[in-house]
């Protein structure tokens, strides 16, 4: 076992992989700084050549073309181009119409989104042109182009089947000569591939793996543009992923996949090409939609953490955007020349505007939820329901996953980082050991890490690992079985409120399992009512209607207003502010005869009408509390003119978003339409009240705002029998729920105020 002082240094990140050496150039040498860990020994620096491969030259085109046309996937890249001269392609046939292309100063024009057999030409020089045939995302090479690839430990470059070359860092646990190792990648647009960033490098170099982060194209010192998950970035990562797998160093010729956010999202893209080396995934704090989920919740464009998001993916991509490249481009030039390309970013905020509505040819394709059935390795996903930046929509997507039959799910209240909390962390190290490393899995290393990690998180000190080694004394076989016998399914209850340890540390109260997700189709059901109620007997509706302004600014935007990091800490501050009279409609059910446990996504059915022509809504479910206290449980948001539905999926409605379907509401009549509460699992004990918010959209979200249309208009609700407007929530049984109720502020991501 390796040291606690070890691994403290691991994880602060004390010991920093550091990159120094001569200036050098593309086929020259580079001597680079390496921290390794071996196994029961303290970290040792080594220095490891490697010989930076030399730019792939461009295919030959025509002596008689004044510049050069290099296929990518889905792409074609014109450089030696004329600067401020116009290029335009045109399809064979009529896949897509003509697309012109001015190019940047440094030489540069980029197409996306073409296709086939194009032809190529410059406008002020027709004659200029060249046939070239567009890459697919089929057109994968040979095994050879892989095997031909040596990756050394350290700074280096990977390169793709365009030529486009990715930065990368290698970090192995011991000396080369002591390998092979279990090996990982983590690929992301953040700074995997910066030698100074080494949290990640040291925690899985602790727990025995080879590490791998790479960048990905038009990030950090990639070369190439970046664009958000475009089709050449999924198939550079399957590149990334067999140029890994062949070297010499990896153990079993496979790699699994790691990373939480970004880089847990991109596993899902890079999955479903299938990479035929590629052992498993392990996707953390993810999203399913990337309109439905983060982006346009309900149609509503989320200002707040996801348009932030997007401006600083944007300015990172920028020429040495980030701080790092500045510091190596110093000593590479491979680096430098890489930022070139940059001119030919995709506008990401520009795409935002111009697309309010779902255009399915743009937004399939950035939707995991449509292609998670490709996924046929191993996977294990973890996130929070209430994620104050993917959102916590992602559960939607995972019954989705019909290609592989180990998917392994844990489930849990609470923030963006809960995905790596102690209650989830064994059985993620348990999957990683199983699939990847392919041994009996251990958790000595991680009862050490974990704690620290979650420590540092939190801010609370003194946690421990809450799962001991369940696998003593098995044969990996052994232990693979007992693996996958158990259920696929892991829901982690009232994290932050787990008996004997401090408020709001990332540990569950209690855990339920289930086979399959949705785990139930039971159903608790609420009518609304007059004057502010909510029954679970249809019979007692009486016929209402109740009326609210829909005022975005009575409350604050979020309730939160610290920095991105502080939410996450057991001491946060939430500012979770009641709505002035007469600013939302409010409706609290019956006190509760028996416990009701909540798993999944429900919904609102309403019947509106406004006297403006659309509206934004926001409904939010809360648990009113016997001790006079009520708790946030989740919400969910709708553009009313936006009600049109799709298919149901799983019994929730789906809204398709679509600038056809767009209906303006009318105060004449009432407007059925259904609003999606995000999933959830809570647990209403008996005693409790249930209760629904109707409201202009804020103020209930950690960092969401919204670009909202409600302006003081006045918003009409009716209840009865002809309209029998009601809250519908998912449910299950058998569930062992504690009696006494968690403290009010003490669940991760889960306000709690006074009456």
């Amino acid at each position: 076992m390796r040291s606690p002082t070890l691994i403290l240094l691991a994880v602060a990140t004390m010991a920093v992989a550091s990159c120094s050496g001569d200036e050098d150039s593309a086929g020259a040498t580079r001597t680079t700084s390496v921290v390794t860990v071996a196994a029961g020994a303290e970290p040792v620096e080594t220095a490891a050549a490697q010989t930076l491969p030399a730019p792939l030259p461009p295919p030959p085109t025509s002596a008689d073309v004044p510049f050069t046309v290099t296929p990518s996937v889905e792409q074609l890249l014109i450089s030696q181009a004329k600067p401020g001269a116009s290029y335009t392609v045109r399809p064979e046939g009529d896949l897509f119409e003509p697309v012109s292309v001015v190019a940047d100063d440094n030489g540069f024009a980029l197409f996306r989104n073409v296709s086939g057999s194009v032809l190529v030409a410059m406008d002020e020089e027709p004659e200029a042109k060249v046939y070239v045939e567009v890459l697919s995302t089929e057109d994968a090479p040979d095994q050879s182009f892989y095997d031909d690839q040596e990756l050394a430990p350290g700074f280096g470059y990977i390169t793709t089947r365009d030529g486009t070359q990715l930065s990368a860092n290698i970090v192995l646990p011991g000396p080369v000569e002591d390998g092979p190792y279990p090996t990982v990648v983590e690929y992301s647009g953040y700074s995997p591939s910066d030698p100074g960033n080494t949290t990640f490098v040291q925690l899985y170099s602790a727990l025995g793996y080879a590490y791998v982060g790479v960048n990905v194209r038009g990030s950090g010192c990639s070369n190439g543009s970046y664009g958000f998950f475009e089709k050449v970035q999924t198939t550079d990562g399957y590149d990334v992923i067999e140029a890994v797998a062949a070297q010499p160093w990896v153990q079993h010729g496979h790699v699994g996949m790691v990373g939480i956010s970004y880089p847990g999202i991109s596993q899902l893209f890079v999955a479903q090409t299938q990479p035929p080396h590629l052992a498993a995934i392990t996707p953390l704090s993810v999203l399913d939609d990337s309109y439905r989920s983060t982006l346009y919740p309900g149609g509503i464009l989320n200002t707040g953490f996801a348009v932030n998001w997007s401006a600083e993916r944007q300015a990172e991509a920028e020429p040495f955007g980030q701080a790092w490249t500045i510091e190596m481009a110093k000593t590479d030039p491979v680096c430098e020349a890489n930022q070139l390309q940059r001119g030919q970013n995709q506008d990401l905020l520009g795409e935002i505007k111009r697309n309010p509505f779902y255009d399915p040819a743009l937004a399939d394709a950035i939707a995991p939820r449509t292609f998670v059935d490709q996924i046929n390795v191993p996977v294990f996903l973890a996130g929070a329901w209430q994620d104050e930046q993917t959102g916590g929509r992602f559960p939607t997507m995972l019954d989705k996953f019909t290609g592989t039959d180990r998917l392994y799910m844990t489930l849990v209240n609470g923030l963006h980082t809960e995905s790596l909390s102690l209650g989830v962390f064994p059985r993620y190290v348990e999957f990683l050991d199983l699939y990847v490393a392919k041994r009996t899995p251990s958790l000595a290393v991680a009862g050490v890490i974990a704690p620290i990690l979650a420590g540092s998180v939190s801010g609370l000190e003194g946690l421990s690992l809450p799962q001991q080694d369940r696998f003593t004394g098995m044969s990996y076989e052994e232990a693979l079985a007992a693996f996958e016998s158990e259920p696929a399914v892991r829901v982690l209850f009232e994290e932050g409120a787990a008996d004997g340890q401090p408020a709001s540390s990332p540990l569950p109260r209690f855990t339920a399992e289930f086979e399959t997700w949705p785990a139930s189709t039971d159903q608790f059901v609420a009518h609304l009512s007059a004057i502010g109620a909510m029954t679970e007997s249809p019979t007692d509706v009486a016929s209402a209607t109740t009326t609210y302004l829909a005022d975005p600014s009575a409350v604050p935007e979020t309730f939160y207003s610290g920095s991105s990091s502080g939410i996450w800490r057991a001491d946060v501050a939430y500012d979770w502010q009641r709505n002035p009279e007469g600013t939302a409609a409010v409706w609290t059910g019956e006190e509760l005869a028996d416990d009701v446990v909540v798993t999944g996504s429900g919904w609102v059915e309403l019947y509106v009408s406004a006297d403006a022509e659309d509206t934004d809504l926001e409904v939010t479910i809360s648990e009113i509390r016997p001790d006079g206290t009520e708790m946030y449980v989740q919400s969910g948001w709708l553009r009313a003119s936006r009600r049109t539905e799709g298919p149901e999926d799983a019994g929730r409605p789906t809204h398709e978003h679509l600038e056809a379907d767009a209906t303006p509401l009318s105060p004449e009549e009432f407007a059925k339409l259904r609003v999606e509460i995000f999933p959830v699992a809570h647990v209403f004990r008996a005693g409790s009240k249930v209760r629904l918010t109707v409201d202009a959209p804020g103020g209930n979200r950690g960092v969401w705002a919204f670009e909202t249309i409600s302006n003081g208009e006045k918003v009409s609700i009716a209840t009865g029998d002809e309209y029998p407007s009601k809250l519908v929530l998912p449910t299950v049984t058998g569930v062992e729920v504690p009696p006494a109720y968690p403290a009010c502020g003490s669940l991760r991501g889960q306000p709690c105020r006074p009456l």
